[in-house]
């Protein structure tokens, strides 16, 4: 048995010839050739070995063939590890009695597995490979470039993968900061097993809901805790950006897809201020991404107007028009176009790597996390600071116009990533009625925005809805004072 540690980056494929300069000029870089690799994936018809967690493959490289297996394994931000057990053969279908026998459940029907595989689908690709010393660690690189083919749909292959082959998983990270420095790359979350899978409509699609609490034990340390927040941001992060890619996804799918993910990345960053980690070269990364995700608002905005389940302006008789024109400025803003450029900004790799770095030296004691204080103590503090500044911000005795209540947006948000991340340690009762008339206003503050995007729209059709849309406003704000005002006598559940 083999324990394979590796870190996997996706790229554009017209960065390879970058890519490849770039890995050739490092220090002690050995490069290993090229080699043409054909691979296809063994399931049962009802996916027996993904049921057990487990991966079947037959490698072919020239005459040579090698059957792999590979076991439950685990992802911590974006290192790979995971058992595999590999076998050569002279043939191009697996024999699952040549692997050791203890690796199987209990009571497993080996022979009657045996009988029912097919293959599923092919990786195929070309892999250029170095060798490179890290100090006294060897990683092994291997730039593939090809696809992943069932039946007669294919995905492309563009991946970068760093392995460990002796040595210190902090290599990894060295290489990949490396490479995140010069050229744009993100952190490769799936698999390419994992991509066959879902390309066969054999897995089920990403599914998340982004600002689910966080499970904390309140028995933990500050540390164990940091990585845990670290962990579930990165890895919703990658969820989320996957669901964004999916090429079956409704574009109208998009805005809200976005919106979580920025509220992802706020919350790592919320998350390394709370434990003063946010240095200046965070700070820049969080910001030039914030920038990139700024079509956001206007986008949600836009999908409020047109979607065809909600309210907002479904009683006007010139309705039609104006959905018309908020699809054609949706279409126009084309979300896709602005993700794809935040993919080839070089921050954003950058930050996923140096995220993923700042977790392993966190875990192996290089960055230490005070402990003196216990998490409830941590977390009871935090919230408190948080309901300081939205008091600082929404003073209970000032009247709040609907332009007040849009320019503290991302504040309200701020504080509710505190309790996102900490609310799991306190009575679900009271926290989720303290929480819930926050989660209204920011309901609000989106349909505030929303209308505002109407008289936009409403100005470009030569319609006059104006004082249909003030009267909308001006009871929203009305009901949103109330709201707030009754919110803010409320008792705050961590005391």
């Amino acid at each position: 048995m083999e324990a394979e540690i590796e870190l996997k980056l996706f790229f554009n494929e017209n960065n390879k010839k970058t890519l490849i300069n770039l890995l050739d000029s490092i220090h002690n870089s050995d490069s290993k050739g090229c080699k043409k690799l054909t691979n296809g994936y063994f399931e049962t018809p009802d996916l027996t070995l993904r049921q057990w967690d487990m991966g079947l493959r037959v490698r072919g490289v020239n005459a040579h063939r090698e059957q792999t297996i590979k076991t439950a394994g685990q992802v911590v931000g974006g290192i790979h590890s995971r058992p595999e057990f590999n076998v050569d053969i002279d043939h191009d279908f697996p024999k699952l009695n040549l692997f050791p026998p203890e690796i199987w459940p209990l009571g497993a029907d080996i022979k009657q597995v045996q009988l029912q595989l097919r293959c599923l689908f092919n990786t195929d690709f070309e892999r250029q490979k170095w060798h490179i010393f890290v100090d006294d660690s060897l990683v092994e690189v291997a730039l593939d470039i090809g696809h992943i083919v069932v039946d007669d749909r294919s995905e492309p292959i563009c991946e970068l993968e760093f392995e460990l082959l002796a040595g210190d998983t902090s290599a990894l990270l060295i290489l990949a900061g490396i490479v995140s420095r010069e050229v744009p790359v993100r952190l490769g979350h799936a698999s390419k097993a994992q991509r066959g899978y879902q390309l066969a409509a054999q897995a089920s699609p990403f599914n998340l809901e982004v600002l689910d609490f966080i499970a904390l034990k309140p028995d933990q340390d500050l540390k164990q805790v940091a990585i845990n927040l670290l962990e579930v941001g990165l890895d919703r992060w990658q969820k989320l950006e996957a669901m964004i890619l999916d090429v079956a996804l409704n574009p109208h799918e998009l805005p809200m897809l976005c919106y979580r993910l920025r509220a992802c990345i706020r919350l790592l960053k919320s998350t390394l201020a709370q434990f003063t980690l946010l240095g200046a070269s965070f700070e820049d990364d969080f910001d030039c991404i914030e920038r990139r995700l700024n079509f956001i608002e206007e986008s949600l905005s836009l999908f409020s107007i047109v979607e065809k389940n909600g309210s907002l302006i479904t009683k006007l008789s010139m309705s039609d028009a104006l959905v018309d024109i908020a699809n054609a400025k949706l279409q126009q803003l084309d979300i896709a176009a602005h993700f794809d450029a935040l993919l080839d900004d070089i921050c954003y790799g950058r930050l996923q790597v140096h995220l993923v770095d700042l977790l392993m030296q966190i875990s192996d004691g290089r960055v230490v996390i005070d402990k003196t204080l216990g998490l409830k103590q941590f977390a009871d503090e935090l919230q408190e600071k948080s309901w300081q500044k939205i008091l600082d911000v929404m003073p209970i005795n000032n009247d709040l116009s609907s332009s007040d209540y849009l320019a503290v947006a991302k504040a309200l948000d701020n504080s509710m990533f505190v309790g996102v991340a900490y609310g799991q340690l306190y009575s679900h009762k009271s926290r989720d009625q303290f929480r819930a008339p926050w989660q209204d206003l920011a309901l609000g503050i989106r349909t505030l925005a929303a209308y505002r995007q109407l008289k936009v729209i409403s100005e470009l059709a030569y319609i006059d809805i104006s004082d249909w849309l003030e009267n909308k406003e001006l009871s929203l704000v009305q009901a949103m004072e109330l709201s707030r005002r009754s919110a803010m006598q409320n008792e705050p559940y961590w005391r």
